[in-house]
């Protein structure tokens, strides 16, 4: 394929080395992409954490190409359509109970935004407009807009910005190598981490804080699981001080860890939830944020008019609804949400059979996710083991996803026992020739 790559700025790529060595891919179906020129590759990332359905399934083609005949878009300001009436009205079945109220946006940092500028102005109606200050957690990730770049906690993400956002701080992050190492599921350690927030309390004074925004998992930073106790602590410490709590589930939800959303797997509720990915599969950008109805119905008690002055022209798009329709139709036709749970097991022992490979520093997993993390390659930038790993699977045919020094396996929930084998078995392959 003759191909002119200089006018394509690449989001979050090595572009010169890219375009040294292109890395394309022009086809998928069901758990496979397929190159230009014709060669097959397992999806063990579910394209970027989104394609939970696995790719190109008929009824989410069918209803996008059908929606785009009857009307393509329709104006969402002082203006609406069935659609997006139908999609919240379904998706607040999908969430824990009293998160029943949507806001439709275009992506996981939108959703991020969208709900900490709720959580602002909620408690300014309150009365506490005080309450200014956001609390992030080290090694969270929360998009790529300004605040969510401000209260996410990876290094690279934030230097060449400098201070995008006044008014924040981070809790300490929950990764503990030296206790938790090659633990299955939840960490038996370090709940008392949620503790950090007592002290950012005493620092700011819990009258300044308006809240606190954390993966409940956490993904592109390898998987980093919570430990036991640690959210319900966190939950409850928000709530003595009268802090919202939100989760960011951009890549949690829609069935990652074997539950609709994490917030259910772990049995707290927080006060918003951010979504995204998963809603449409991927395949029309879309997200949503999930509130508590007390917090909208603080807004329905202001003055009448427009009740909160924020939203996108493309927030609850029609094509992207009846994309997330027919994607809802489909993870519940084939039991898509829970399908975690039945396939725990067999991830679980796949990816812990590669402990004890060189330079394997842990392995950690929960439903259909996993990560495997490797000692840092003495003199080389942070990160290269990895990112060799990740190409030497390239060339085999599986597609992971480099993070750090981890290697993150989260294919689509429709992979079957002999995808796993081929994903850990070519894991294992490399990593013996990398070492």
């Amino acid at each position: 394929m003759d191909l002119n790559l200089d006018a394509f700025w690449m989001p979050f790529t090595a572009n010169r080395d890219f375009k040294q060595a292109p890395r394309l891919l022009s086809k998928a179906k069901d758990m496979h992409y397929w190159t230009p020129e014709g060669r097959q590759i397992l999806d063990g990332t579910a394209g970027l954490w989104c394609v939970n359905a696995g790719h190109s399934r008929p009824r989410i083609v069918e209803a996008i190409a059908r929606q785009a005949g009857e009307m393509d878009f329709a104006p969402p300001f002082q203006m609406g359509h069935p659609l997006a009436f139908q999609l919240a009205d379904r998706l607040q079945k999908y969430v824990p109970e009293g998160l029943n109220r949507v806001f439709f946006t275009n992506s996981g940092s939108e959703s991020v935004e969208t709900a900490l500028k709720i959580a602002l102005a909620y408690h300014r109606l309150r009365g506490e407009s005080h309450r200014t200050r956001l609390i992030g957690r080290e090694r969270g990730y929360h998009g790529v807009n300004f605040a969510g770049t401000a209260l996410g906690g990876m290094g690279p993400n934030r230097k060449m910005f400098g201070s995008s956002l006044s008014g924040v701080d981070h809790l300490r992050h929950t990764h503990d190598l030296a206790r938790n190492a090659f633990t299955k599921g939840q960490p038996e350690h370090g709940a008392e981490l949620a503790d950090d927030l007592e002290r950012l309390v005493a620092l700011h004074d819990a009258s300044t804080i308006a809240a606190v925004i954390v993966e409940p998992m956490a993904g592109s930073t390898g998987v980093l699981l919570p430990p036991k106790g640690y959210l319900q602590r966190l939950r409850d410490i928000c709530d003595k001080y009268g802090i919202l709590l939100i989760f960011d589930e951009v890549i949690t939800g829609f069935g990652r860890l074997g539950a609709p959303f994490a917030a259910q797997v772990y049995g707290v509720t927080p006060d918003m939830i951010t979504a995204a990915k998963g809603i449409t599969n991927g395949t029309i950008p879309m997200g949503a944020v999930f509130v508590k109805q007390g917090i909208h119905d603080t807004f329905m008690q202001a003055p009448a008019g427009i009740e909160l002055p924020h939203g996108y022209t493309y927030s609850g798009h029609p094509m992207a609804c009846a994309a997330a329709l027919a994607t809802l139709d489909t993870y519940d036709e084939e039991g898509l949400l829970t399908r975690g749970q039945a396939m725990h097991a067999k991830m679980e022992a796949a990816v812990h059979s590669l402990k004890g490979l060189p330079n394997v520093v842990d392995i950690r997993n929960t439903g259909m996710v996993g990560a495997i993390e490797f000692a840092p390659r003495a003199g080389a930038a942070p990160g290269r083991r990895a990112f060799e790993v990740f190409l030497g699977c390239w060339e085999e045919g599986v597609l992971l996803r480099a993070a750090g020094d981890n290697i993150a396996i989260s294919p689509p929930l429709i992979i079957n026992d002999s995808q796993i084998d081929q994903i850990v078995s070519t894991l294992e392959k490399v990593i013996k020739r990398v070492a």
